[in-house]
């Protein structure tokens, strides 16, 4: 019997579905595949994942403790802008550290470098293939890495590995724009570069993504620069469609024609990237709009006026009590969910592949409580 409502259900055979097909990426095309924990940071599945022997990649202090403890690996950190009261905590728990720009390398690089941690840059090649601008750090003022013109006629010695991130979600025939983009301007730094990290954004576990391609792309960058160590570090494609939010019906509204359906459950607390990118998600329950079948938007349960998303159709009138599956709500969805209004927040299920559900949280009113001052 599946978990009350509102729970997100994570599903261990689909993980391991993921974790299987990286794996094999990883290992044929000869390179080092990392997680990125601003995905995902279901520190309760992460047993699973430390079965393949994937590291990881994190932007703060926050995520780099949670993979150090958790993982039991020193991680790659990127942050845009490191401080005198983070940096030594970066050190101890990093294998590599990127800085986002040239007065951030030249202030804590020769420091890193003396602590036997491996120094890196970001760049940014310029080369836009995303189409959510908040999403694309390739924009025209980009605060994201250092573009060949800013670059100083030396760079520090302490710099190693140089590593660009220019997608998202996106396949592999964009990282070959990029990469091309990146070779042409920056490749003359390379033959004194230990190390290439290409970001993430490679969405290989999404079907239909050209997987042979990616894999000569990688190999062919390879040959070229046989010295060099490549990393990836997506963080969809490790928990793409590996799990789901189940709701159930509250309510029924109907204004002027047109009919909400209010769930126990909230777009700008448990969704909201399906109102920040915008995007509709799939509900398994819903049909093709056809005619004489309901149409149903889906309200929040907040007083925020936009928290709705719509329209499904569905075979039969909906009605209190009626559960609903918002697919594909684990990877960038339990890393940004929200107190907001103080709604009640769901509770996080691993079913395992024998079926049964185990319980990794349920919040409650100390939840909410004690982020509030």
């Amino acid at each position: 019997m599946k978990p009350a409502t509102p729970c997100y259900i994570v599903y261990e055979d689909r993980l391991r579905s993921n974790l299987e097909l990286i794996d094999s990426v990883r290992k044929r095309a000869g390179v080092d595949i990392i997680m990125a924990f601003k995905a995902n940071a279901l520190w309760r599945t992460f047993p699973i994942i430390r079965e393949y022997g994937f590291g990881f990649t994190a932007s703060s202090l926050n995520e780099l403790r949670l993979g150090y403890e958790e993982l039991g690996v020193k991680g790659h950190s990127y942050c845009p802008a490191y401080t005198e009261s983070t940096i030594g905590d970066y050190i101890a728990m990093s294998s590599h550290i990127t800085f986002n720009s040239i007065p951030q390398l030249e202030r804590f690089g020769r420091r890193v470098c003396e602590a036997g941690v491996s120094a890196g840059l970001r760049v940014n090649p310029e080369c836009s293939v995303i189409e959510t601008d908040i999403y694309n750090p390739a924009l025209p003022g980009s605060r994201f890495g250092v573009t060949a013109p800013m670059l100083p006629d030396e760079l520090p010695e302490s710099l190693e590995g140089l590593h660009f991130h220019a997608l998202c979600e996106s396949d592999s025939h964009d990282l070959e724009r990029v990469l091309e983009a990146f070779e042409r301007q920056f490749g003359h730094l390379l033959p004194r570069m230990k190390w290439v990290n290409m970001g993430g954004g490679h969405l290989m576990t999404r079907s239909g993504y050209d997987i042979d391609h990616l894999i000569g792309l990688l190999r062919g960058f390879k040959e070229r620069y046989p010295h060099i160590e490549v990393y990836l570090e997506p963080g969809s494609a490790f928990t793409w469609r590996t799990g789901d939010l189940e709701v159930s019906v509250v309510d029924v509204v109907d204004n002027q024609n047109v009919k909400t359906a209010i769930i126990d459950a909230s777009f700008a607390c448990h969704m909201p990237d399906c109102l920040e990118m915008p995007y509709k998600p799939a509900i398994s329950e819903s049909v093709d709009q056809a005619p004489g079948r309901p149409v149903y938007r889906m309200g929040g349960n907040s007083c925020l006026s936009g928290d709705f998303v719509g329209d499904w159709a569905f075979e039969h009138e909906l009605k209190e009590g009626d559960r609903l599956t918002f697919e594909d709500m684990n990877h960038y969805t339990t890393v940004k969910t929200n107190m907001f209004n103080g709604i009640a927040h769901p509770s996080i299920y691993l079913c395992r592949k024998d079926g049964s559900y185990e319980l990794l949280r349920k919040f409650d009113y100390d939840d909410y409580k004690n982020r509030m001052s």
